[in-house]
Order: C-alpha cells, then sequence, then structure tokens
C-alpha cells in the first residue's frame, strides 16, 4: 500500500503505507495545532494530541483543548513541554467532537481552525474502512470493530551482519583519490574548500569489500548536507548510493545525516526551519546488498508540530 497525503481546507490527513493515519489542523495566525492519529485495523484506536509554543512558565502548566464550550484536559507530554495528550478514554469523543465541532482552542486563548476536521477525519475513515463501525471517526455506525478492515502487511528488511569499523568513523578521515576523482565530488569540495564544512568527511565499512564514504556539499543556518558513495577497499570503484524517498525519488544525498554501524542504518533529518516543526526524517538499512528506506516521517507545514508527533510516511519491519 502507497503513502498517502490529501488536504482539506485548513486540515491535513496523512496515511503511511502501513496504513496508520494522521490528521492535523492549525492554530489561527500560526500559533496552536492539533493531531489525531490512529493505527490500522480493528484494534486501531485514536490519539489526540495538542501543543503551542508558550512562554516562560507556560511551558510546565497543563492545558486543555476547548472544543464548543466543553473543556478537555489534557496531559503534558514528558519529553516536549510544547505538547500536550488527551487521555486515551476520552480520544474518541475528542474526535468526534472536533468532526462536528464549531470552535476550538488550547490553552487560553490559541484558537484552532476545524475547518476541514470533518472532511479529514472522514478519508481517514474510508481509507482504513472504519465507515459505519464503531470505531469511527466521522461516521460512526452499529457494525463492530471486527469489520474495519485488517492492517496491510509491511515491507520486511533485514540488517546486513555488523562488521568492524577499525580505521573508519566521522572524525579526521581523509577522503581517497578515487573519489577525490568523480565529477561530482570535485564541485562539492570547491564549495565547501573555504569552509569548516569541508573536513566533515564520514566513513564506515559495510563488508570486508565494500566501503561507505559521505562527502560534505553544502552547510547553512541549520542544514548540513552530504553526497554518499558506496566503494570497494580504499574507495576504489565509487558509485552514488542510492537512497529511495517514500514516494519513490532516489538520490545520493542526505540532510543532516549520519551512519550508524551498530544498526547500519544511514539516517537523515531534513529541517524546514531552524526550530525543526517541519521537514523529513529518514532512515535507510544496509541489507548487503543496497539501502533499503526502513523509517520516514514527513511534516510539510510549520505549524510547530515537535517531530516526535510528525506523521509516518513509510514503515517496515
Amino acid at each position: 500500500m502507497a503513502s498517502e497525503a490529501k488536504a482539506f481546507r485548513d486540515w491535513i490527513a496523512i496515511c503511511d503505507n502501513g496504513n496508520a493515519c494522521f490528521a492535523y489542523g492549525p492554530g489561527r495566525e500560526g500559533f496552536g495545532w492539533v493531531r489525531v492519529a490512529i493505527g490500522p485495523g480493528p484494534d486501531g484506536r485514536p490519539e489526540v494530541a495538542a501543543g503551542y509554543w508558550p512562554e516562560g512558565a507556560e511551558a510546565t502548566r497543563a492545558f486543555a483543548l476547548t472544543i464548543d464550550g466543553t473543556d478537555y484536559p489534557m496531559t503534558l507530554a514528558a519529553n516536549e513541554p510544547v505538547a500536550a495528550e488527551v487521555p486515551a478514554g476520552r480520544a474518541l469523543e475528542v474526535v468526534r467532537a472536533l468532526a462536528g465541532g464549531n470552535t476550538a482552542r488550547i490553552g487560553p486563548d490559541h484558537e484552532i481552525s476545524l475547518s476541514g476536521a470533518a472532511a479529514a477525519l472522514l478519508w481517514i475513515d474510508e481509507r482504513q474502512g472504519r465507515v459505519d463501525t464503531v470505531t469511527a471517526l466521522r461516521r460512526a455506525g452499529a457494525r463492530p470493530a471486527s469489520a474495519v478492515r485488517p492492517a496491510p502487511a509491511f515491507p520486511v528488511v533485514t540488517p546486513a551482519p555488523a562488521i568492524s569499523q577499525a580505521g573508519f568513523g566521522e572524525q579526521n578521515q581523509t577522503l581517497p583519490a578515487a573519489l577525490e576523482a568523480v565529477p561530482a565530488v570535485v564541485e562539492c569540495r570547491a564549495e565547501t574548500a573555504e569552509h569548516w564544512v569541508g573536513k566533515e568527511v564520514m566513513s564506515a565499512k559495510l563488508d570486508a569489500s565494500t566501503e561507505l564514504w559521505a562527502v560534505p556539499c553544502f552547510a547553512g543556518a541549520y542544514n548540513m548536507g552530504h553526497d554518499w558513495y558506496i566503494t570497494g577497499p580504499g574507495g576504489r570503484d565509487p558509485r552514488p548510493a542510492r537512497l529511495l524517498s517514500s514516494s519513490g525519488e532516489a538520490g545520493a544525498g542526505t540532510i543532516n545525516g549520519g551512519y550508524s554501524p551498530e544498526s547500519r542504518t544511514v539516517t537523515a533529518f531534513a529541517k524546514g526551519r531552524g526550530v525543526g516543526d517541519c521537514g523529513t526524517a529518514s532512515t535507510w538499512t544496509w541489507t548487503g546488498r543496497a539501502f533499503v528506506l526502513t523509517q520516514e516521517t514527513a511534516m510539510d507545514e510549520c505549524w510547530g508540530v515537535p517531530a516526535d508527533y510528525w506523521p509516518s510516511t513509510w514503515r517496515t519491519r
């Protein structure tokens, strides 16, 4: 199943390849957000989170989500002082209030738009096969939860065996001559020759005869870019790594990337802006033959949503 995203007036909805779905509503004038998330299948139950950028002491103060004058108290998230969650026992009640509501706000005065909420939640019901069931977000009925479409199977990805990284790493790495001669690398090196980022060469050993090299290509205020190459021993016979996105687009570059030899993964966190409330976070796993996308989350709208609350766009097991 392909991941899919749609806009419904002010709201957006996203479902990933495993049919986990998310809907987001923005605050007026850029202040605040609300998120509804629900897993696939008969056992899927909604979760509701909301947040805003508080000032001073407000960062540790619990707040409520208010819909048409009814307060729904929330619990501050443990690791995110700008986010809070509705208790699980009231989540479905809150979701249905959002779908049928006229006004909503979080905290004392941050208004949340409900324009498009009903349509976004109905789209999720349709995508997951919840319409007319007791678990539906928007269009509930008498059909039991067992009538909900089952969750699709995830792609299975097996990491290659771990291998010693002696002589490789993220510091004091010298780019091999064969890589220095690649035209695209020559261009990157020229761009970064007079900049500190030019020294940020990374390397790893993938197996006895295969190496991974990351060439620094640019740096901005909050993003740093590398191009990744898979080579033979000593950097010989370099070829660009193929790092696919959930949309199927292939590239060899990452933003704020790195390699973890423990998990055999390349990760990236491309920020849409400095506070990191929008962008894309990706993980690719080395299988012994290629890097395969194993996880991706992405938030296109810069609404203040912390990365822990971004929607999933690709998952594997």
